[in-house]
């Protein structure tokens, strides 16, 4: 019979997330923990959060199905003590109540932990317990501001533009989950609670396109702040000025829609060439070169679009794969609830939705060879309150001699990573930070072109954000001797992460079937672009091709310009991705201790960002047409929208999201006409005049810099928050007091870097990642081979002679040449030397 256990079976946890955070507990039931809304007697807020349909709240049914319902009145006595007498069943507590909900009910931590002193509470707030924000509120549009994704998005010369959906919110929510289950798995070794400080903010800052993480192999070698202007991107091609990269990933009209294009190494430009025909003068091998085409792309995206006009979507996604170039049908929402691929992988799921039934995507993976997604409804308020007298039966037990609280999570684990670029890079880094051995492997052959820089550096910055901490092994897997040594590594090893095209590690006899009879206990974790079985498994896995084959571009968009695209510089979604897989294979640990067996982990890219947009489609599915691009302004209510504050290119975002916090604005806007004006008094009211009152809004911000606007609005409770830049980032006193930033030492950049932290602004029992530089290519090949794999260093010197192993160089340094200097200095490198002269 099929296996229909779930990894996360056994624990259980109390989920108080009604203002923010549902989306964690939400993933973890679908791990198989039994997460249990604490409801009022009135059931949450949340249930009211539009969109509504038929009086329901599409949102909370989407971050509610696979949990229990338990309703407590806990301004009551008997509610407190029932709550009391529950908690000793609980191994974690969620907090994303609203501030101080809990303590002024007399059941701060403090009387938690008392109650239950090894019970994990994982406090979920905007900005955290600690730092000069800490008392902020927010809302998606000003953690997208505050966490600088905003100050990226958009096209130069016109307002930053607001990414679709909730995606900081709900990408946050799965880094909540990363960190529950990481002060879960160490409890089991330290034997003691914790309480855990999570800022929305931090991980939005982390997660969505990380100023100080790993870029893509697109910024040549640059950081973050080398490679972004200062403000958003220049996608029209100007005369004198450095073109984006997001240029390379441009979107064609076509007969019925649009097709996006990643033309990047000279064997696809020679492909697209030839599709062009033979008299075009781009022949040259000038051009094979990114670089070399940049400075003439208007021109050759010219020729392309002349070429792809006449023709359909489907007629040019289909020879461009014939010609082995990276190309995507740009997706309508309503086309992929009947995607053949991914009603292959069994994606969208059917949903009670009031009186009808909804789709909209089940779950972020497949496990096993089955979707992890929605099981049972979204409960009814105080549907099962028989937990009150059920306890399970705990899965672990902490270990008989308890270690220190000094010991890094992950000890003792050790990772093979095969991954390259960003989302094969990152998932191996958030294992070495916690502690895990993770070996990378490398061959000079097929190698990690996150390596590649403009100046021949052999550990760029961005491949030393993505692989700090590792070692790197030289290993010939198109050997067979290298296949062998890799066996004999994988009966040592816990973890196998690849993110190949699917099929290449079947090719290669080193996929999950064959691994599992060499080590049954083996973890392997496969991330791609489509994910590893269905029609359209082996599409080629750029970010940009991903975001428009599920609809993100396309709803990432200027609602008044067909062609205004506002997502061609971002990275999304490599960084979250890497926190979906490190999620699952922590639960697939947890599950191992209990059954010694391992399992198989599929993550699509392509999924991760439907589930991020799941009640988007969900509403999609009941009320056609809905899912379109929104632009700046909220649907719900008004004014929340983004606005220009005093200088150049300066805005602020502003949400009012209910009568209170109008009558909040008003005040500080000095504005008592506007406070007593019954029109003005209701959501709805200031809906149906929102041009007006988003006109008095501007009015008032455009004599205010964004730091006026923002500290004003907060100091009455008004979400609000500037649109912060990369050269601010480093600098901002907020996300310094909480010690978001690292120094990484990293010989080859030449000067320390600047890098994040760990997943939690604070923890008692989860330390500090220990900050180690990445490794030069094999340059630990004889350290592994004598210490895993028991070779002498006879046997080593004959594999290295036999290209069997290779050895690095662990000296290797690269020196930045003037060409270089010169393109970084106009990318924007300059803003280093302000950011230095800030820290004096």
């Amino acid at each position: 019979m099929k296996d229909t256990s779930l990894p996360l079976e056994g624990i259980r946890i109390l989920d108080f997330c009604d203002q923010r955070g549902q989306g964690c507990g939400r993933l973890l039931a679908d791990l198989g923990a039994e997460v249990i809304l604490v409801e009022p007697p009135a059931g949450m807020a949340s249930r009211a959060k539009p969109p509504l349909y038929d009086g329901a709240s599409l949102h909370f049914i989407a971050h509610n199905l696979n949990k229990l319902s338990l309703t407590l009145d806990l301004a009551s006595q008997a509610g407190r003590e029932e709550l009391l007498t529950l908690l000793p069943s609980v191994d974690i507590l969620l907090d994303g109540s609203a501030p101080n909900y809990l303590s002024s009910l007399g059941l701060d931590v403090a009387t938690l932990r008392q109650a239950h002193p090894e019970l994990l509470y994982l406090s979920i707030t905007d900005f955290g317990l600690a730092g000069p924000r800490r008392s902020y509120v927010a809302t998606e549009s000003v953690h997208m501001a505050l966490g600088t994704m905003l100050s990226r998005s958009g096209r130069a010369g016109r307002e930053p533009l607001l990414p679709p959906g909730d995606m900081a919110l709900e990408t946050a929510s799965v880094q909540a989950a990363w960190v529950a289950l990481l002060a879960y798995w160490q409890r089991q070794f330290v034997g003691r609670g914790d309480l855990l400080d999570f800022s929305i903010n931090d991980a939005v800052a982390q997660l969505l396109d990380p100023g100080v993480g790993a870029t893509g192999s697109a910024s040549a070698g640059r950081t973050a702040v080398e490679a972004a202007p200062h403000s958003r991107p220049l996608v029209e091609f100007t005369p004198g000025e450095l073109p984006s990269v997001a240029l390379m990933y441009p979107v064609f009209q076509c007969a019925d829609g649009a097709v996006r294009l990643c033309v990047l190494n000279p064997r696809q430009w020679h492909a697209m060439s030839e599709w062009l025909g033979p008299d075009h003068p781009f022949k040259h091998k000038k051009y094979d070169g990114t670089a070399g085409r940049l400075m003439k792309i208007d021109k050759i995206n010219a020729l392309i679009a002349e070429l792809f006009k006449h023709q359909t979507r489907a007629q040019l996604v289909d020879e461009g794969r014939k010609r082995g170039i990276p190309i995507a049908s740009l997706a309508l929402p309503h086309e992929l609830f009947n995607d053949s691929h991914f009603a292959a992988r069994e994606l969208f799921t059917e949903v009670d939705a009031g009186t009808k039934k909804g789709l909209m995507p089940s779950g972020y993976l497949r496990m096993d060879g089955r979707r992890i997604g929605a099981r049972t409804p979204c409960p009814t308020v105080g549907q099962h309150t028989e937990v009150l007298s059920n306890k399970p039966a705990q899965p672990l037990e902490p270990t008989p001699e308890k270690q220190s609280i000094g010991r890094r999570p992950l000890e003792g684990i050790r990772v093979l990573d095969l991954g390259v670029i960003v989302a094969g890079g990152e998932l191996g880094r958030l294992f070495a930070d916690q502690g895990a051995d993770v070996i990378k492997l490398e061959n000079r052959a097929f190698g990690d072109g996150l390596r590649q820089s403009f100046d021949g550096n052999p550990v760029s910055i961005p491949f030393a954000q993505a692989s700090r901490g590792k070692r790197s092994l030289g290993l010939n897997l198109r050997s067979d001797e290298g296949k062998h040594l890799f066996n004999e590594l994988v009966k040592k090893t816990d973890i196998v992460l690849t993110n190949f095209k699917p099929g290449t590690t079947e090719s290669l006899g080193i996929d999950y079937e064959t691994l599992k009879h060499i080590n049954p206990g083996i973890i392997c974790a496969e991330s791609s672009a489509m994910g590893s079985v269905g029609p359209n498994a082996k599409t080629m896995g750029y970010g940009p091709l991903v975001r428009a084959s599920t609809s993100l571009t396309g709803l990432w968009r200027y609602p008044d310009q067909a062609d205004g695209y506002g997502d061609g510089v971002t990275i999304y979604p490599d960084h979250f991705v890497a926190r979906v897989s490190a999620v699952a294979i922590l639960a697939k640990l947890i599950e191992r201790r209990r059954t010694g067996k391992g399992g198989f982990i599929d993550l699509s890219q392509a999924e991760c960002i439907m589930n991020v947009l799941a009640t988007e489609f969900l509403r999609e599915s009941l009320q056609p047409g809905s899912m379109v691009a929104k632009g700046n302004s909220d649907e719900f209510d008004a004014p929340n929208s983004i606005f220009p504050c005093w200088g150049h290119d300066e805005w602020c975002a502003i949400s009012v999201t209910n009568d209170q916090q109008w009558q909040a604005l008003c005040k500080v806007m000095d504005r008592p006409d506007l406070s007593s004006n019954h029109d003005y008094s209701t959501c709805d009211g200031r809906l149906a005049r929102r041009e007006e009152l988003e006109a008095e809004v501007r009015r008032w911000c455009q004599d205010r810099t964004p730091q006026e606007v923002m500290e004003q609005c907060q100091s009455v409770g008004v979400p609000a928050g500037k649109m912060l830049r990369l050269s601010e980032f480093i600098v901002d006193e907020h996300f310094q007091a909480r010690k978001f930033f690292r120094v990484l030492q990293q010989p080859t950049a030449g000067r320390p870097l600047e890098t994040e932290n760990g997943p939690v602004g604070h923890s008692e029992t989860l330390p500090e990642p220990d900050i180690r530089r990445a490794p030069a290519r094999a340059e630990h090949t004889r350290a592994v081979a004598r210490e895993v794999l028991q070779l002498s260093d006879d046997e080593i010197d004959e594999l290295i002679a036999k290209g069997v192993l290779e050895q690095g160089n662990s000296a290797e340094k690269g020196a930045k040449s003037q060409k270089f200097k010169t393109f970084a200095a106009r990318a924007g490198a300059s803003l280093v030397v302000k950011i230095n002269a800030l820290r004096g």
